[in-house]
Protein backbone atom coordinates (compact mmCIF):
# COMPACT_ATOMS: atom_id res chain seq x y z
CA UNK A 1 0.00 0.00 0.00
CA UNK A 2 2.63 2.46 1.13
CA UNK A 3 6.36 1.81 1.00
CA UNK A 4 6.77 2.80 4.63
CA UNK A 5 4.57 2.93 7.68
CA UNK A 6 1.77 5.47 7.41
CA UNK A 7 2.12 8.26 9.97
CA UNK A 8 -1.35 9.12 11.28
CA UNK A 9 -1.69 12.40 13.13
CA UNK A 10 -4.26 12.56 15.94
CA UNK A 11 -7.39 14.55 15.10
CA UNK A 12 -6.59 17.31 17.61
CA UNK A 13 -3.42 18.07 15.63
CA UNK A 14 -4.75 17.30 12.17
CA UNK A 15 -7.83 19.56 12.38
CA UNK A 16 -5.92 22.75 13.37
CA UNK A 17 -3.34 21.99 10.66
CA UNK A 18 -6.16 21.64 8.12
CA UNK A 19 -7.65 24.99 9.18
CA UNK A 20 -4.27 26.72 8.88
CA UNK A 21 -3.76 25.36 5.37
CA UNK A 22 -7.24 26.53 4.38
CA UNK A 23 -6.61 30.03 5.76
CA UNK A 24 -3.52 31.05 3.78
CA UNK A 25 -3.42 31.34 0.00
CA UNK A 26 0.28 30.47 -0.03
CA UNK A 27 -0.55 27.05 1.48
CA UNK A 28 -3.40 26.33 -0.91
CA UNK A 29 -1.33 23.87 -3.02
CA UNK A 30 -1.08 21.64 0.07
CA UNK A 31 -4.84 21.25 0.25
CA UNK A 32 -6.49 18.54 -1.82
CA UNK A 33 -9.18 19.85 -4.13
CA UNK A 34 -12.69 18.68 -3.35
CA UNK A 35 -14.55 16.81 -6.05
CA UNK A 36 -17.69 18.20 -7.62
CA UNK A 37 -19.88 15.99 -5.47
CA UNK A 38 -17.71 16.00 -2.35
CA UNK A 39 -17.41 12.36 -1.25
CA UNK A 40 -20.25 11.39 -3.59
CA UNK A 41 -19.22 9.94 -6.93
CA UNK A 42 -21.77 11.82 -9.03
CA UNK A 43 -19.73 11.16 -12.17
CA UNK A 44 -19.89 7.38 -11.59
CA UNK A 45 -16.13 7.02 -11.87
CA UNK A 46 -15.61 4.40 -9.16
CA UNK A 47 -17.16 1.63 -11.21
CA UNK A 48 -14.92 2.49 -14.15
CA UNK A 49 -11.56 2.61 -12.37
CA UNK A 50 -9.53 0.15 -10.32
CA UNK A 51 -8.37 1.03 -6.80
CA UNK A 52 -5.32 3.29 -6.65
CA UNK A 53 -3.99 1.63 -3.49
CA UNK A 54 -2.57 -1.83 -2.97
CA UNK A 55 -0.47 -3.79 -0.50
CA UNK A 56 3.22 -4.58 -0.60
CA UNK A 57 4.35 -8.19 -0.24
CA UNK A 58 5.31 -7.47 3.37
CA UNK A 59 1.89 -5.99 4.09
CA UNK A 60 0.15 -8.94 2.46
CA UNK A 61 2.10 -11.31 4.69
CA UNK A 62 1.21 -9.22 7.74
CA UNK A 63 -2.46 -9.10 6.78
CA UNK A 64 -2.71 -12.83 6.14
CA UNK A 65 -1.05 -13.52 9.47
CA UNK A 66 -3.64 -11.27 11.08
CA UNK A 67 -6.46 -13.27 9.49
CA UNK A 68 -4.98 -16.58 10.69
CA UNK A 69 -4.61 -15.16 14.22
CA UNK A 70 -8.31 -14.23 14.16
CA UNK A 71 -9.24 -17.78 13.19
CA UNK A 72 -10.03 -17.15 9.51
CA UNK A 73 -8.54 -20.03 7.47
CA UNK A 74 -6.55 -19.47 4.30
CA UNK A 75 -8.89 -18.99 1.34
CA UNK A 76 -11.98 -18.46 3.48
CA UNK A 77 -14.24 -15.55 2.58
CA UNK A 78 -15.21 -13.02 5.20
CA UNK A 79 -17.65 -10.14 5.52
CA UNK A 80 -17.00 -6.93 7.45
CA UNK A 81 -19.84 -5.68 9.64
CA UNK A 82 -19.93 -2.12 10.95
CA UNK A 83 -22.90 -0.90 12.99
CA UNK A 84 -22.87 2.66 14.28
CA UNK A 85 -23.51 3.43 17.93
CA UNK A 86 -22.74 6.55 19.97
CA UNK A 87 -19.55 5.25 21.63
CA UNK A 88 -17.00 6.50 19.10
CA UNK A 89 -18.33 10.03 18.77
CA UNK A 90 -18.75 10.37 22.54
CA UNK A 91 -15.13 9.31 23.12
CA UNK A 92 -13.85 11.51 20.27
CA UNK A 93 -15.59 14.65 21.55
CA UNK A 94 -15.52 14.11 25.29
CA UNK A 95 -17.78 16.49 27.18
CA UNK A 96 -19.65 17.58 24.05
CA UNK A 97 -23.32 16.80 23.47
CA UNK A 98 -23.37 14.48 20.47
CA UNK A 99 -26.92 13.20 20.98
CA UNK A 100 -28.17 14.92 17.81
CA UNK A 101 -26.45 12.11 15.89
CA UNK A 102 -27.98 9.25 17.88
CA UNK A 103 -30.80 8.82 15.37
CA UNK A 104 -28.21 7.05 13.19
CA UNK A 105 -27.47 4.43 15.87
CA UNK A 106 -28.48 0.79 15.50
CA UNK A 107 -28.55 -2.28 17.75
CA UNK A 108 -25.75 -4.67 16.80
CA UNK A 109 -27.74 -7.65 18.10
CA UNK A 110 -30.33 -7.16 15.35
CA UNK A 111 -27.67 -8.37 12.90
CA UNK A 112 -27.03 -11.73 14.61
CA UNK A 113 -29.60 -13.54 12.45
CA UNK A 114 -27.97 -12.23 9.26
CA UNK A 115 -24.45 -12.98 10.49
CA UNK A 116 -25.33 -16.56 11.36
CA UNK A 117 -27.11 -17.00 8.00
CA UNK A 118 -23.88 -15.94 6.30
CA UNK A 119 -21.89 -18.30 8.53
CA UNK A 120 -24.16 -21.12 7.34
CA UNK A 121 -23.13 -20.12 3.80
CA UNK A 122 -19.45 -20.49 4.66
CA UNK A 123 -18.52 -16.90 5.46
CA UNK A 124 -16.67 -15.55 8.48
CA UNK A 125 -18.16 -12.32 9.81
CA UNK A 126 -15.87 -9.69 11.33
CA UNK A 127 -17.54 -7.05 13.49
CA UNK A 128 -15.57 -3.81 13.09
CA UNK A 129 -15.27 -0.79 15.39
CA UNK A 130 -12.62 1.23 17.20
CA UNK A 131 -15.05 2.10 20.02
CA UNK A 132 -18.32 0.24 20.56
CA UNK A 133 -20.95 0.19 23.28
CA UNK A 134 -21.71 -3.52 23.43
CA UNK A 135 -20.18 -6.85 22.38
CA UNK A 136 -21.59 -8.79 19.44
CA UNK A 137 -23.06 -11.97 20.88
CA UNK A 138 -23.35 -15.01 18.63
CA UNK A 139 -23.05 -18.75 19.19
CA UNK A 140 -21.27 -19.18 15.85
CA UNK A 141 -17.49 -19.53 15.93
CA UNK A 142 -17.42 -17.88 12.49
CA UNK A 143 -18.72 -14.60 13.94
CA UNK A 144 -15.70 -12.68 15.22
CA UNK A 145 -16.12 -9.64 17.47
CA UNK A 146 -12.88 -8.02 16.31
CA UNK A 147 -14.00 -4.70 17.85
CA UNK A 148 -13.81 -6.12 21.38
CA UNK A 149 -11.51 -9.17 21.27
CA UNK A 150 -8.28 -7.17 21.66
CA UNK A 151 -6.98 -7.92 18.14
CA UNK A 152 -7.98 -4.63 16.48
CA UNK A 153 -5.30 -2.48 14.82
CA UNK A 154 -5.30 0.39 12.33
CA UNK A 155 -3.51 -1.77 9.77
CA UNK A 156 -5.97 -4.66 10.05
CA UNK A 157 -8.89 -2.23 9.76
CA UNK A 158 -7.60 -1.30 6.30
CA UNK A 159 -6.65 -4.84 5.32
CA UNK A 160 -10.01 -6.29 6.34
CA UNK A 161 -11.94 -3.55 4.55
CA UNK A 162 -9.88 -4.04 1.40
CA UNK A 163 -10.13 -7.83 1.30
CA UNK A 164 -13.70 -8.55 2.46
CA UNK A 165 -16.17 -10.28 0.15
CA UNK A 166 -18.52 -7.43 1.00
CA UNK A 167 -19.35 -5.07 3.86
CA UNK A 168 -22.55 -4.68 5.86
CA UNK A 169 -22.83 -1.09 7.10
CA UNK A 170 -25.22 1.37 8.68
CA UNK A 171 -23.43 4.04 6.63
CA UNK A 172 -20.66 5.07 8.99
CA UNK A 173 -16.96 5.91 8.85
CA UNK A 174 -15.38 2.49 8.35
CA UNK A 175 -17.27 1.73 5.15
CA UNK A 176 -15.09 4.30 3.35
CA UNK A 177 -12.40 1.60 3.31
CA UNK A 178 -14.31 -1.07 1.35
CA UNK A 179 -15.71 1.77 -0.76
CA UNK A 180 -12.19 2.90 -1.74
CA UNK A 181 -11.20 -0.69 -2.54
CA UNK A 182 -14.37 -1.24 -4.63
CA UNK A 183 -15.85 -3.87 -2.34
CA UNK A 184 -19.64 -4.35 -2.44
CA UNK A 185 -21.54 -2.69 0.41
CA UNK A 186 -25.02 -3.46 1.71
CA UNK A 187 -26.44 -0.57 3.74
CA UNK A 188 -28.93 -1.42 6.49
CA UNK A 189 -30.96 0.91 8.71
CA UNK A 190 -30.36 3.73 6.25
CA UNK A 191 -31.63 7.07 7.49
CA UNK A 192 -31.63 10.54 5.88
CA UNK A 193 -32.48 8.26 3.01
CA UNK A 194 -31.99 10.96 0.36
CA UNK A 195 -28.24 10.62 0.96
CA UNK A 196 -28.14 6.98 -0.18
CA UNK A 197 -25.03 6.10 -2.14
CA UNK A 198 -26.56 5.33 -5.53
CA UNK A 199 -23.64 5.64 -7.91
CA UNK A 200 -22.29 2.07 -7.95
CA UNK A 201 -23.72 -1.27 -9.01
CA UNK A 202 -21.94 -2.69 -5.93
CA UNK A 203 -24.36 -0.98 -3.50
CA UNK A 204 -27.58 -2.38 -2.03
CA UNK A 205 -29.67 -0.74 0.70
CA UNK A 206 -32.71 -0.86 2.95
CA UNK A 207 -33.96 1.93 5.23
CA UNK A 208 -35.24 2.46 8.73
CA UNK A 209 -39.01 2.70 9.06
CA UNK A 210 -40.38 6.20 9.70
CA UNK A 211 -43.36 6.04 12.07
CA UNK A 212 -45.60 9.09 12.52
CA UNK A 213 -46.55 9.35 16.19
CA UNK A 214 -49.23 11.93 15.34
CA UNK A 215 -50.91 9.75 12.73
CA UNK A 216 -50.19 6.38 14.32
CA UNK A 217 -48.81 4.81 11.16
CA UNK A 218 -45.67 4.38 9.09
CA UNK A 219 -44.91 7.10 6.56
CA UNK A 220 -44.60 6.17 2.91
CA UNK A 221 -41.43 6.87 0.98
CA UNK A 222 -43.07 9.88 -0.63
CA UNK A 223 -44.19 11.20 2.78
CA UNK A 224 -40.66 10.94 4.18
CA UNK A 225 -39.59 13.54 1.64
CA UNK A 226 -42.76 15.65 1.85
CA UNK A 227 -42.13 15.89 5.61
CA UNK A 228 -38.64 17.26 4.85
CA UNK A 229 -36.75 14.54 6.70
CA UNK A 230 -35.37 12.69 3.69
CA UNK A 231 -32.12 14.67 3.94
CA UNK A 232 -32.18 15.54 7.67
CA UNK A 233 -28.85 15.34 9.48
CA UNK A 234 -30.13 15.91 13.03
CA UNK A 235 -32.34 13.82 15.26
CA UNK A 236 -34.09 17.01 16.35
CA UNK A 237 -35.74 17.25 12.92
CA UNK A 238 -37.46 13.90 13.40
CA UNK A 239 -38.49 14.75 16.95
CA UNK A 240 -39.96 18.10 15.88
CA UNK A 241 -42.11 16.38 13.28
CA UNK A 242 -43.20 13.59 15.61
CA UNK A 243 -41.42 10.86 13.66
CA UNK A 244 -40.01 7.81 15.41
CA UNK A 245 -37.32 5.87 13.54
CA UNK A 246 -37.70 2.09 13.77
CA UNK A 247 -34.77 -0.17 12.97
CA UNK A 248 -34.89 -2.89 10.38
CA UNK A 249 -35.97 -6.23 11.80
CA UNK A 250 -33.46 -9.07 12.02
CA UNK A 251 -35.37 -10.76 9.20
CA UNK A 252 -35.18 -7.68 6.95
CA UNK A 253 -31.44 -7.49 7.53
CA UNK A 254 -30.98 -11.21 6.88
CA UNK A 255 -32.97 -10.99 3.63
CA UNK A 256 -31.01 -8.07 2.17
CA UNK A 257 -27.68 -9.61 3.21
CA UNK A 258 -28.59 -12.88 1.47
CA UNK A 259 -29.66 -10.86 -1.56
CA UNK A 260 -26.21 -9.25 -1.65
CA UNK A 261 -24.48 -12.63 -1.35
CA UNK A 262 -26.51 -14.05 -4.22
CA UNK A 263 -26.09 -10.96 -6.41
CA UNK A 264 -22.31 -11.23 -6.00
CA UNK A 265 -22.33 -14.94 -6.79
CA UNK A 266 -24.69 -14.51 -9.75
CA UNK A 267 -27.31 -16.80 -8.20
CA UNK A 268 -29.88 -14.11 -7.36
CA UNK A 269 -33.27 -14.98 -8.89
CA UNK A 270 -35.55 -11.94 -9.04
CA UNK A 271 -39.31 -12.36 -9.06
CA UNK A 272 -41.45 -10.98 -11.85
CA UNK A 273 -42.59 -8.07 -9.66
CA UNK A 274 -39.09 -6.91 -8.65
CA UNK A 275 -38.35 -4.76 -11.71
CA UNK A 276 -41.60 -2.83 -11.31
CA UNK A 277 -41.01 -2.31 -7.58
CA UNK A 278 -37.50 -0.98 -8.25
CA UNK A 279 -38.94 1.32 -10.93
CA UNK A 280 -41.55 2.68 -8.51
CA UNK A 281 -38.92 3.25 -5.83
CA UNK A 282 -36.65 5.29 -8.09
CA UNK A 283 -39.58 7.25 -9.53
CA UNK A 284 -40.38 8.49 -6.01
CA UNK A 285 -36.79 8.87 -4.85
CA UNK A 286 -35.44 12.42 -5.54
CA UNK A 287 -32.73 11.44 -8.00
CA UNK A 288 -32.41 15.05 -9.22
CA UNK A 289 -31.90 16.61 -5.77
CA UNK A 290 -29.13 19.19 -5.33
CA UNK A 291 -27.20 20.22 -2.24
CA UNK A 292 -26.67 23.72 -0.83
CA UNK A 293 -23.75 24.34 -3.21
CA UNK A 294 -25.89 23.50 -6.22
CA UNK A 295 -24.14 20.18 -6.89
CA UNK A 296 -26.33 17.10 -7.44
CA UNK A 297 -26.54 14.41 -4.79
CA UNK A 298 -26.75 11.66 -7.38
CA UNK A 299 -25.32 10.83 -10.75
CA UNK A 300 -26.52 7.88 -12.78
CA UNK A 301 -28.48 5.55 -10.50
CA UNK A 302 -26.70 2.20 -10.43
CA UNK A 303 -27.48 0.77 -6.98
CA UNK A 304 -30.45 -1.36 -5.93
CA UNK A 305 -32.90 -1.08 -3.09
CA UNK A 306 -33.57 -4.34 -1.25
CA UNK A 307 -35.93 -6.48 -3.33
CA UNK A 308 -37.44 -8.48 -0.46
CA UNK A 309 -37.94 -5.27 1.55
CA UNK A 310 -39.93 -3.76 -1.34
CA UNK A 311 -41.97 -6.95 -1.83
CA UNK A 312 -42.93 -6.91 1.84
CA UNK A 313 -43.62 -3.16 1.98
CA UNK A 314 -45.56 -2.43 -1.21
CA UNK A 315 -47.70 0.14 0.63
CA UNK A 316 -44.53 2.12 1.34
CA UNK A 317 -44.38 2.95 -2.38
CA UNK A 318 -48.01 4.05 -2.60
Amino acid sequence: MWQRELIVLPWFLLRPLDLIIRSFDALRPLHAAEGKGGDRDILNLMDEMSPHLGFTATEEKRGQAGLRAMGIPEGAQFVCLTVRDSAYLASHYQGADTSAHNFRDSDIQNVVLAAEALADRGYYIVRMGAKVRAPFESASEQVIDYATNGMRSDFMDIYLGAKCAFCISTSTGFDAVPFIFRRPIVYINSVHIGWLFTFSKRFLAIAKHHYSIREGRELSLREIFSNDVGFSLSGADYEAKGIRLIENTPEEIRDVVIEMDERIKGTWKPLAEDAELQKKFWEIFPTKAINITGAPFHGEIRSHFGAVFLRNNKGWLS
